[in-house]
């Protein structure tokens, strides 16, 4: 017995598209994550920093988590790490440090 496909001149069927009900949905921006986990789900949380450039005792409220099996949050990482590359090849690369982006006229002269 072959593996082969039947038919070799057909291609093979276009995967179906996942319909959505987005009814329920709740949108929130979130400028915080934190990512823990145990042996079997990656724990995913995330937040608004109302300081982000001041080092703060206020507590970040979590105001969204996610619970994912390690599957999930690899196919999740190929998606957005996917999303992040055509996002930099139209618009430029993505700095993430703050310190690099800081434009040096824009700072307060040391006192």
């Amino acid at each position: 017995m072959s593996d082969a496909p039947e038919n070799p001149g057909q291609a093979a069927p276009a995967p179906k598209q996942v319909e959505l009900d987005e009814t329920g949905a709740i949108a929130c921006y979130a400028n915080f994550c934190r990512v823990t986990g145990t042996p079997e789900e990656l724990i995913i949380d995330f937040g608004l920093n109302t300081q982000p450039m001041v080092q703060s005792q206020e507590k970040i409220k979590v105001q969204q988590r996610i619970i994912l099996n390690y599957y999930t949050a690899k196919r999740m990482l190929g998606a957005l790490h996917m999303a992040v590359q055509r996002h930099e090849a139209a618009f430029g690369t993505l700095e993430t440090d703050i310190q690099k982006r800081v434009i040096p006229s824009a700072q307060r002269p040391a006192e």
